[in-house]
């Protein structure tokens, strides 16, 4: 694990995300050009989305000089890529660090937030996916308006799920996203700081976490957390917005790295030939790398 964290830690690059999982699989494979009448059951979706992350992982452009890491859905983990479980291509082949979305999904929004459901099979999944060389986990949360007792809820689960991780020798990406269409923005990013300091001032032991966090209305507005003991990485998520204005943002916000997804396979089509879909992957993680870099 030292090679990986330090990999991690020291690096230049960008982790992508490449986690859509049920709910957001649909709208992943139509952006891809993949309609809805193209598959008739999960099993047909998910083999879709394989294909569209396979093709993906597997061009050349997708390398570990750029890229540092890449976020798997548990789907994803337990196929093949080239003949080898996913995660193992990724690390033996491209020295790309794969990292797990454990989460399952959100409850339904209540003082303003939507916390995770319930998680009952990480002793289960964490050494499993620890044995496939995986270096750490993702789990995501949505701040959608500035109730302080949401965001306190919002975060001490996080934390609490990130201490079982890094019980399991796993590095945790602790991701209390906030809406960029949330109400009050500003507020809301205020009154997370101030939780995610809490967190990190209760966090025991020497095994360092992660932070996914939507781009600031502030530039440097998480500075402190780039440079905290604690704090291996911050990286940021698009959140909806288009790939220039992703970059725009993350480049007046130093010390953060991209963790885009949608940003990221932005302009893919499962019709473009291998040269056109090259020249598209290749000059949209050359955008993210150059954002990365400030």
């Amino acid at each position: 694990m030292s090679e990986q964290i330090q990999r991690m830690k020291s690096d230049a690059g960008f982790i992508a995300a490449l986690d859509q999982s049920g709910g957001s699989t649909p709208k992943a494979l139509k952006l891809y050009g993949v309609d809805e009448s193209a598959y008739s059951n999960d099993d047909e979706m998910f083999d879709a989305v394989h294909a569209m992350r396979t093709r993906i992982m597997t061009n050349p452009s997708f390398n570990g000089m750029r890229i540092l890491g890449a976020i798997l859905f548990q789907n994803t983990l337990d196929r093949h890529v080239a003949g080898m479980p996913t995660s193992e291509y990724l690390w033996r082949e491209k020295r790309i660090l794969p990292i797990l979305k454990i989460d399952y999904g959100m409850a339904d929004e209540t003082d303003g937030v939507q916390v995770m459901k319930p998680i009952p099979d990480l002793d289960e999944r964490l050494p499993a996916a620890k044995a496939k060389n995986v270096f750490g986990t993702k789990m995501r949360s949505v701040i959608a308006s500035p109730n302080e007792a949401g965001v306190a809820r919002v975060v001490e689960q996080q934390f609490a799920f990130a201490d079982e991780v890094r019980g399991h020798g796993l590095v945790p990406i602790i991701e209390p996203e906030v809406d960029i269409h949330a109400e009050d923005k500003a507020t809301c990013e205020a009154i997370l700081r101030e939780k995610l300091r809490d967190g990190l001032d209760g966090l025991g032991g020497d095994a360092p976490v992660m932070f996914k966090l939507t781009l600031p209305d502030e530039a440097n507005y998480y500075r402190e957390f780039c440079t905290h003991p604690k704090v291996l990485r911050v990286v940021a998520l698009s959140g909806g917005y288009s790939r220039e204005e992703s970059n725009r943002k993350l480049a007046a916000n130093n010390g953060m790295i991209a963790s885009f997804s949608r940003a990221l396979t932005e302009g893919l089509h499962v019709d473009l030939d291998d040269t056109a879909f090259t020249d598209m992957l290749d000059g949209s993680i050359a955008s993210i790398v150059a954002a990365s870099a400030t």
